[in-house]
């Protein structure tokens, strides 16, 4: 046993014993090094095996906590239907997208970041400075060169090691995801996904005429490796479609560890994986969780991003990391959109090689956390005792589970009408289940207000529940 694994165990049985207790700040790296006659790294690497195990958190500029997530509460372990599906739920992804512009009332339904943080100015301002005729032109349909060069220096931080001609630029993670889609299938094929997973995911599959395979996930580790290892002996499946790192709507991230076996099953099978690692930005780890694309030695990895959550969703800035896909994704790319608008593109990459990014990613994961935590406490003031709600490990929307009376497509018709939104949980899967979930969104500042949409929509629980 290494001397790192030790010191895990050694502060692992502290935490169980009590002796540290949730929310505890832990010894620093520099005073454990010094107790236990080890050097910094050796420390610093049993911190990050008992991250992987969420028994501690990191926070920049602070140290180590122990976890204060209870782990009583956490949603079911996800039991999907055990055969491939069509996916429906269209007209009803279709209403919620209607009333995407409402501004009256208390809007919780969308996975959309601040847009009004003082982080973002300096990049508002440069928008407007922008070169009209460069913006105007014709660019690369794979990007522009500076957005790329700057992407494949932030992608270092997830572990992956890209070039910038090994980058697509599309608009958003939407079009990412569909043009892998239709890179690595053709009609009819199978998608083995999470269940749940992104309403976005499940249209894209419907668009391209394939059928998704939803496989049980569990509300802290994600994916059943196991559980999918069955689905591959037993269908024919073409690709795995995972959103790993702060999962939408779980929020969970997988274990490193768990990623890398993910990758090695995708490998024994020789199938593609597609990871939308859309959050991965704004997790509350650090240093910041790895990519399944950093253990892809093969390129079967076609990794897809966008700064629509991190910054905001109308740049329309997203990007692919296609590997040996590469040409064929160049191709669909420019056959169905072209090539991207270029001020936006220009912009980005002058935020990100000026540090504006990594300033604004700094504040936004601080605020984000802060806002789960007090999101978690008026759900737990609020809403019904058997309530089970998921404990995000980044991004700002997290999963709420009702008892099995309560129909969430009932109880968010109930709600609007009194102004309050939220997406409910059929949107999520290809069969509609889930109708007692629901998806929250945590990214508004204002406390007092999501707090009141809080109490009112316990308060239309109560009003359908049964004597």
């Amino acid at each position: 046993m290494t001397l790192y694994e030790n010191l895990a165990i050694r502060l692992r049985e502290h935490i169980e014993l009590g002796f540290y207790k949730p929310g505890d700040k832990l010894p620093s790296v520099r005073q454990l090094a010094k107790e236990h006659g080890v050097s910094i790294s050796t420390v610093q690497e049993a911190y990050r095996q008992l991250e992987q195990e969420l028994l501690v958190e990191a926070k920049p500029k602070s140290g180590y906590f122990v976890s204060v997530q209870n782990k009583d509460n956490l949603p079911s372990i996800s039991r999907p239907p055990q055969r491939p599906l069509e996916v429906s739920q269209w007209e009803e992804v279709l209403n919620m997208l209607m009333i995407r512009s409402r501004t009256d009332g208390v809007q919780l339904q969308h996975a959309m970041p601040d847009m009004k943080a003082t982080t973002l100015k300096p990049l508002l301002k440069d928008l407007s400075k922008q070169n009209p005729e460069v913006g105007l032109s014709y660019s690369d349909v794979r990007g522009t060169k500076e957005l790329r060069t700057q992407l494949s220096r932030l992608a270092v931080a997830s572990g992956c090691q890209l070039h910038p001609d090994d980058l697509v630029i599309t608009s958003g993670c939407q079009e990412a995801l569909s043009v892998c889609l239709r890179a690595v299938t053709e009609p009819g094929d199978i998608i083995a996904i999470e269940s749940p997973s992104f309403y976005g995911s499940m249209q894209a599959i419907k668009a391209a005429n394939l059928k998704a395979m939803e496989i049980p996930t569990h509300p802290e580790t994600g994916i059943s490796l196991e559980a999918l290892e069955l689905a591959l002996d037993q269908w024919p499946i073409k690709a795995i479609f995972v959103t790993p790192t702060c999962n939408n709507p779980m929020g969970y991230t997988m274990p490193e560890d768990k990623k890398e076996q993910l990758y090695r099953l995708a490998q024994s099978y020789d199938i593609t994986i597609i990871e939308d690692d859309i959050y991965g930005d704004i997790s509350f780890q650090f240093p910041r969780p790895k990519t399944i694309k950093s253990f892809d030695t093969d390129g079967r990895v076609l990794l897809c991003s966008s700064f629509s959550k991190s910054i905001a969703p109308g740049m329309r800035v997203g990007w692919i990391a296609p590997g040996r896909y590469r040409d064929k994704v160049t191709h669909i790319k420019y056959v169905s959109s072209s090539m991207c608008p270029v001020t936006p593109q220009l912009a980005v990459a002058k935020f990100i090689r000026l540090g504006g990014y990594a300033k604004h990613i700094r504040n936004m994961r601080l605020n984000y956390e802060k806002q789960r935590d007090m999101l978690l406490k008026a759900i737990k003031a609020y809403l019904p005792k058997d309530t089970r709600v998921s404990f995000p490990a980044g991004s700002f929307i997290l999963w709420v589970e009702l008892a099995k009376d309560i129909d969430s497509m009932k109880l968010v018709e109930k709600c609007r009408q009194k102004g309050v939104g939220f997406a409910p949980g059929p949107l999520f899967s290809a069969t509609g289940k889930y109708r007692n979930c629901f998806r929250l969104n945590y990214s508004e500042k204002n406390v007092e207000k999501r707090e009141a949409a809080i109490k009112t929509l316990g308060q239309v629980i109560a009003e359908m529940q049964p004597d």
